[in-house]
C-alpha cells in the first residue's frame, strides 16, 4: 500500500491546498552511498589524512575534503578558511600577528586565514578536535593540514588496499569570496583532478554552496555532453536554510534564495547544471517543536521529479545531534549508535541516494539492518 501525507503548498494567487507526498519515497540512485563527512570526524581530527583513512576502512563510498586556498595557490582541506579553531595556529608565536578580522560572504570573521599563509608555514601547524567538548582530543597535534593532491594520492592508495575505488568528493568553500583575491578554485581543481590517474577515473563529485561555480564547471566540463566526456565527474548543488542566499547571488544583488531553489521550478533550474541537491536533513524531515521527527516535506519527491538525486548533510552520532525521537539518556554528548541507525532508516524511508555522516561505520550499518 503506499502511505503518503498531506503537505500544505502556498501558490501565487490561489488558496493553499493538501498535496499527497509519499512517506516511502524510492531513491533515484541504484545504491544508497555513504559519504565521510570531512572523513570520520567523531574518531579522528577532521580533514587530516588519518580522518580520511578512518573513513574508507569503516566503508565510506565518498570521502569528503572540503577546499580553501594557501597564499601561494595551494588547494588545502579545511572546513573553511579561518584555521583558529581546527588547528594549533593560536600556540605559535611567530604568527600571533597573523590573527585578523575578515568579512567572509557577508559575515565578519575573527580568526587565522588559510589564505595569509603559504602552504609550507600551514605544514607546520597541526589539526586539533573542532568539538572537544562532544569529542576526544587525544589526536590532537599528530596530523598535519593535507594538500588536494596528497589527499587523491591517499586515497587511491586506500583503495586498492580496500580493494574498490572510493570516491572523492570536494567543496569548493567560498567561491566567490577566493576569486575576489585571485585565487579561484574552479579551474585548478579540474585541472588537479585531471593529473592524477586515479581522478580521471574514480568517481568525483563536486559541490558548492554557491551557484555560478557549478554552471561554470558544468560549462567546462561539457556541458549537457558531460556525462559522455567525464562519465566519473558529478556536480552537487548544496543548499543552506531556506531563508538564506548563495553568497555570490548576494554579491551579484539577487533575490534567488534556496527556499526558491527548493520549489519545483527551483529544482528544474538545478538539474540543468547539477546532478544532485544536498539540503540539510531537516529540509526533508523538519523537527516538530519537541525536537521529534515531523513529517517529510515534498522536496525528495519534488527532487526526483525533476532529475536530482538527494545526498542531505549531516548525520552525528552524538545525542546533542540527533532528534529527541532517538536520544539515549539526557547527556548531549553520548555516542549513541542505536539513535543515529534509527535516524537514517527515518530518511532512508523518505527516499534519500546518499548521505553525508561523521561515522561512516554507523552509517553503513544502517544500510545493511
Amino acid at each position: 500500500m503506499l502511505h503518503l501525507c498531506c503537505i500544505t503548498l502556498a501558490v501565487a494567487g490561489m488558496q493553499a491546498m493538501p498535496v499527497a507526498v509519499p512517506l516511502h519515497e524510492k531513491p533515484l540512485a541504484a545504491k544508497v552511498l555513504v559519504i565521510g563527512h570531512r572523513g570520520a570526524p567523531a574518531w579522528r581530527p577532521e580533514h587530516t589524512l588519518a580522518s580520511y583513512g578512518k573513513a574508507i576502512a569503516d566503508g565510506a563510498d565518498f570521502i569528503e575534503p572540503d577546499l580553501v586556498m594557501t597564499k601561494d595557490a595551494v588547494m588545502v582541506a579545511r572546513h573553511e578558511n579561518q584555521i583558529g579553531g581546527t588547528t594549533d595556529v593560536a600556540s605559535h608565536p611567530e604568527f600571533a600577528g597573523r590573527k585578523t578580522t575578515k568579512t567572509i560572504d557577508g559575515k565578519a570573521v575573527t580568526g587565522w586565514f588559510t589564505e595569509d599563509f603559504t602552504l609550507a608555514e600551514l605544514k607546520t601547524l597541526r589539526a586539533r578536535e573542532r568539538l572537544p567538548q562532544l569529542r576526544s582530543t587525544k589526536y590532537d597535534g599528530e596530523f598535519q593540514i593535507p594538500t588536494l593532491d596528497e589527499i587523491i594520492d591517499f586515497v587511491a592508495a586506500e583503495s586498492a588496499v580496500v580493494g574498490h575505488p572510493v570516491g572523492i568528493i570536494p567543496e569548493i568553500k567560498h567561491g566567490s569570496y577566493f576569486q575576489k583575491l585571485g585565487l579561484p578554485m574552479e579551474d585548478r581543481l579540474l585541472a588537479t583532478l585531471a593529473a592524477h590517474s586515479y581522478t580521471r577515473t574514480a568517481p568525483v563529485e563536486i559541490q558548492s554552496f554557491e551557484i555560478a561555480n557549478l554552471e561554470y564547471l558544468h560549462d567546462r566540463l561539457g556541458g549537457a555532453q558531460a556525462r559522455q566526456r567525464h562519465p566519473n565527474i558529478r556536480l552537487l548543488q548544496l543548499i543552506d536554510d531556506a531563508d538564506q542566499q548563495p553568497y555570490d547571488v548576494v554579491a551579484a544583488g539577487g533575490k534567488l534564495d534556496y527556499g526558491e531553489m527548493m520549489k519545483p521550478a527551483g529544482l528544474r533550474e538545478i538539474a540543468r547544471y547539477a546532478d544532485a541537491i544536498g539540503p540539510s536533513i531537516t529540509a526533508i524531515i523538519p523537527l516538530a517543536a519537541d525536537g521529534r521527527l515531523g513529517r517529510p516535506t515534498a522536496l525528495v519527491h519534488d527532487a526526483h521529479a525533476a532529475g536530482l538525486e538527494l545526498h542531505p548533510y549531516t548525520f552525528r552520532p552524538e545525542n546533542q545531534f540527533l532528534a529527541k525521537d532517538f536520544h539515549h539518556g539526557n547527556d548531549p554528548a553520548t555516542y549513541n549508535e542505536a539513535g543515529l541507525i534509527a535516524e537514517i532508516h527515518a530518511y532512508l524511508d523518505a527516499g534519500i541516494d546518499a548521505f553525508f555522516t561523521d561515522d561512516p561505520a554507523v552509517g553503513r550499518k544502517a544500510l545493511t539492518r
